[in-house]
Formats: C-alpha cells, sequence, structure tokens
C-alpha cells in the first residue's frame, strides 16, 4: 500500500494541485501530465520548489515515484494526447461570421452559407415582411422572411449538433451532413413570394387558373439560379439533396429521396413525416414575440430531447404535451393573427389591386423566369401607388382606401358544423348573391368571401399519431401515443371551417348580411353564426 500524500488547504487550487490524498504514484502522474499542457519542462525536476511543499515520508518514496516519472530509460513518457476538438470548432473561425438574432441571440454564419447569402436573390428576402400586411393589425409585425431564413439555418444546425452530441458515432453523422442541413434552412424560402402565402394561395390561381405554382418549388429553381449565377463551388450531391429537403414537406413537389441512409436528416427542417420541423419552431417563435404575444412552447426541450430511433427522430413519452403545444400554438396564431378578421379584409383587398394591376404589369409572369424573380417583393405596392399610367387606376384607388382604413367591411361569420365537415366545399361569392331576398339587387364584385381552413397540420387527424415516442433513453423500443391515454381534456377533433363574408361597400353591409343568413338556413336549415350582424356595421358610413 502506497502511503497517500495531504496537501495543505493553502495549496489546493481549482485546477492546480490533485484532490486531498493521493498516492506517491498518482501525484508523479499527475505532475508530468500538468507539466507538459503547460509546456514547462524543469517543473518534471524534484528539486523544483513546488514539490519541496509537499510532505513526502522518505526518500525511497520519493525514488519510487522517480522511477514511475522517468520510466526504465530515465526519460520522461511523451504527455498524453490531446483531446479530440469539439464538432463545432473544427472551422477557421475567422472565415465565420457573428450576426445578432432578437429570438435566438448570436448566430454563426459559415463561409459557404455566406455566398449564398450575400447575393441579390438572397438579400431579397428583406424586403419580404414575413407575415405581408398583417403589421397593419399587428404593428410589430414588421419582420421579414431574412431573419426567418437566419434563424431556421440556426436551429437546424442546433438540432444537427443535438443529435451529434449523443448519437454521433451511432448515426455516423459527419460535417458534410451538418452543411447540407444547415444550408437547406438558410434556402428553404428564398423562392417565396411576396406578402406571405397571399401571393402563392390567393393570387396565383386567380392570376393563372389551374396554376400549380408553390414557393418550395419556387425555392428549388431559385437555388440552381443562385449557384449558376453566383459560379458556387458546391457538391452537386450535396445540392441534390438541400432541394430535396427543401421539398420534403410539399405533397405535390416532394422529390425522390437520393440518399438511402440518415433519412432523419430529411425531418429536421421541412418534416412531411409528421409536422415536426425547425421551420415551425422558428416562425411560432418569431411571430409570437412581434405580435406580443406569448408562447408557451419550448422547442429547446424537443431540440435537446429528440433522438433517432429506426432512421426517425423520436421523442420522449414525457414531452408528449410538449409537442402538442407546438401544434396548438401554430392553430392559435392562425385563428388569433394570420386569419383575423381585419387581416383578412386587408389581404382581399390587396388581392384585387394585384389582380386589377396585371395585365399591365404582368406581376404573374415573373415566377416564369428566377431571373427575373428576384426582382418581384412586397415594393410592388409602391411601384402601383407612384404610377401615374391610367390603367393602374383602379389599383390605386383600391391601395388608397387601404391607406385611409376604408376596407372591405366585415359583415359576419360562421364555424362549419363538425358534421358537415365531411362534405363541404368552399363558398363563393356567387352563393351570397343567390340566396338575396330584397334590398338593392347584389352583384359577386359587392361580396367578397372568405374560407378559413384551420387545423393542427394533419387535417380532421391529430398529428401526434403519426408521431414515434420512447419510453427512457435505456430502451430501444418506439412507438405512437393514443389519444386517451395523456388526458381527456385534448381536443377530440382537429379541424375547423370557417366562412367570412365582408361588403366591399359600406351601404352594402344590411344587405349582403341578410343574404348571408339566408344561404345558412338554406345550406343548413339554422343559422350557425353566432349571432346576428350588429347594427352598428349596418350603418351606412359616408
Amino acid at each position: 500500500m502506497e502511503s497517500a500524500i495531504a496537501l495543505p488547504s493553502s495549496q489546493r487550487r481549482e485546477g492546480r494541485f490533485p484532490p486531498d490524498s493521493y498516492s506517491h504514484r498518482q501525484v508523479g502522474l499527475w505532475w508530468v501530465g500538468l507539466s507538459a499542457s503547460l509546456g514547462v519542462t524543469s517543473l518534471l525536476s524534484f528539486s523544483s520548489p513546488l514539490f519541496a511543499s509537499f510532505p513526502f515520508k522518505s526518500n525511497r518514496e520519493n525514488q519510487e515515484m522517480g522511477d514511475c516519472c522517468n520510466g526504465a530509460n530515465g526519460r520522461a513518457p511523451p504527455p498524453p494526447p490531446p483531446p479530440p476538438p469539439a464538432p463545432h470548432m473544427d472551422m477557421d473561425r475567422r472565415s465565420m461570421k457573428q450576426v445578432f438574432d432578437n429570438v435566438h441571440s448570436n448566430i454563426s454564419l459559415d463561409p459557404l452559407s455566406l455566398k449564398f447569402i450575400d447575393t441579390e436573390q438572397f438579400q431579397r428576402l428583406r424586403d419580404l415582411k414575413q407575415l405581408g400586411l398583417t403589421y397593419l393589425v399587428y404593428p410589430g409585425a414588421v419582420h421579414t422572411r431574412f431573419e426567418h431564413s437566419l434563424g431556421v439555418y440556426w436551429l437546424a444546425s442546433e438540432s444537427v449538433q443535438s443529435l451529434k452530441k449523443y448519437q454521433g458515432s451511432e448515426l455516423d453523422i459527419d460535417n458534410f451532413d451538418m452543411q447540407t442541413v444547415k444550408l437547406a434552412g438558410l434556402l428553404h424560402d428564398v423562392g417565396h413570394g411576396p406578402f406571405s402565402h397571399l401571393f402563392e394561395h390567393e393570387f396565383m390561381p386567380r392570376a393563372v387558373p389551374g396554376s400549380v405554382w408553390s414557393h418550395e418549388l419556387m425555392s428549388v429553381r431559385m437555388v440552381d439560379h443562385i449557384v449558376d449565377e453566383h459560379c458556387i463551388d458546391i457538391d452537386p450531391s450535396r445540392l441534390k439533396i438541400i432541394k430535396e429537403m427543401i421539398l420534403a414537406s410539399s405533397k405535390e413537389h416532394a422529390m425522390p429521396k437520393s440518399a438511402r441512409e440518415k433519412l432523419f436528416l430529411y425531418d429536421i427542417v421541412a418534416n412531411g413525416r409528421n409536422g415536426i420541423d425547425v421551420d415551425k419552431f422558428d416562425y411560432i417563435s418569431r411571430d409570437s414575440r412581434a405580435c406580443g404575444l406569448g408562447c408557451n412552447f419550448e422547442y429547446k426541450r424537443l431540440i435537446d430531447h429528440m433522438r433517432v430511433m429506426g432512421d426517425e427522430i423520436c421523442y420522449p413519452a414525457k414531452e408528449y404535451l410538449t409537442v402538442f403545444k407546438l401544434f396548438n400554438t401554430r392553430a392559435d396564431l392562425h385563428r388569433t393573427v394570420y386569419t383575423h378578421a381585419k387581416v383578412k379584409a386587408v389581404e382581399l383587398m390587396l388581392v384585387d389591386a394585384l389582380l386589377k394591376a396585371d395585365d399591365y404589369l404582368k406581376i404573374s409572369s415573373y415566377p416564369l423566369d428566377p431571373a427575373e424573380y428576384w426582382k418581384l417583393d412586397d415594393t410592388i405596392v409602391k411601384t402601383i401607388e407612384t404610377s401615374h399610367n391610367r390603367p393602374l387606376k383602379e389599383s390605386r384607388d383600391i391601395l388608397l382606401r387601404l391607406r385611409r382604413r376604408d376596407l372591405y367591411r366585415f359583415c359576419n361569420e360562421y364555424t362549419v358544423p363538425k358534421e358537415k365537415l365531411e362534405y363541404f366545399k368552399d363558398v363563393s361569392a356567387q352563393d351570397i348573391v343567390c340566396s338575396q331576398r330584397g334590398g338593392p339587387q347584389l352583384k359577386e364584385d359587392d361580396v367578397a368571401v372568405c374560407n378559413v381552413k384551420i387545423d393542427l397540420t394533419r387535417g380532421k387527424n391529430n398529428p401526434l399519431q403519426s408521431i414515434n415516442f420512447f419510453k427512457d433513453y435505456a430502451s430501444n423500443d418506439k412507438f405512437p401515443v393514443s389519444d386517451g391515454c395523456v388526458s381527456h381534456i385534448l381536443p377530440s377533433y382537429f379541424q375547423d371551417r370557417i366562412v367570412r363574408v365582408y361588403a366591399k361597400k359600406s351601404e352594402l353591409v344590411e344587405t349582403v348580411s341578410e343574404a348571408f343568413e339566408n344561404f345558412q338556413l338554406k345550406m343548413y336549415g339554422v343559422k350557425a353564426q353566432v349571432h346576428d350582424t350588429p347594427e352598428k356595421k349596418k350603418q351606412r358610413r359616408f
């Protein structure tokens, strides 16, 4: 049994001395390692004043420790190899850039990503407000697609880092994978149209009937254009996977996955499998913050606890309600912000203005050519407003009404009864006009109808049924969680359809409201609306 060395408390400094009691042999090995790491050879000598402070009990014991340290040949053994660098430290920080984001704080941008960011095509995103004209109702909602794209880039990086930290050797995640997923997050919205989803879902289908254009498909075309236009040196296989990841959640345009392994990487940016992705993580947090709304969804818990099982990202069963909050918070944002009655009134007016300007400005032709598309952004409104061309007069008049807050008048709304959802068809202005029984004769152009759909990303189905969970990290089994196993106060139905009607002229509010009530009676036998249109709304405004 070797004797122990007891160090005085005054010499025990954090990171300087070994623990309270070490054998001579342990102290010798510890001292060699410390000396080598400091690059100081003289400390290896036992005549050092520092060694003199150790209360060695005998010269024999000192000799034994010296033999241990110096080895049989009298030379000190080589120092232990340095620990491998952390995954995020293998890139030269001199080539990185830092930006400060008001949601995620500091974001590090790597050189390849900067080659895409510093292009006119990507910088266009600065002129696309994330929520379109929602800022006319929620004044703080002025954030853009640019910062959202940086946020998705960062969260994609954090997600892959988390998986590599805990399952790196098992999953064989390398730098190629990490860079690919980050670029997919950065570029997923580079083809987005102006005014949020209004351009894609409201304008293009009416300007180009039968159009199947989508911002995901345009993003893929824009990525190819940026690479060609700016001669960006990128591996062709990486570029192909990036485009596949961007389209992963698209039902119409999803590309066959070229990878035969690591398929879980496709679920990080745009998750077509179950809807949990970093795109939602960012816009839910960012939109809630910008609009001044509370957000009790903690995406960091999901990133920290995610685990790949069978090439699929799974979550601990205890996080079931955290996952539900993701979908529920998204639905709340749709109801209170994205489809707010006034927001939809503004959007209906903007669509009318763009359609009337399309023949002259050829707005709907921009998506046909990526080289021209980058020139189309939210500033098209200012182009119309400041033009003196006669063909744009009708469009200018609508935008002037919008500026002066003379909006289309919201008349009333109803939620489609649950038992009728299965056979529901969108209501049109013609349906309302045909239900009129008296008053001034309505024309279709006097009425605007908004059909709102709010769900939890899976229509009438529970999205959590498509998500697999695990018991704990010692378990290798994954399983879905049934609805009734967690809570009985969660919803039993997962979709709402709301029909809203607007009068384009204030003097027609009463007539449109009556026609809308007649339509409900004809369709359902009762008035499905919560209450009659208030008398104040029916009063004519001058």
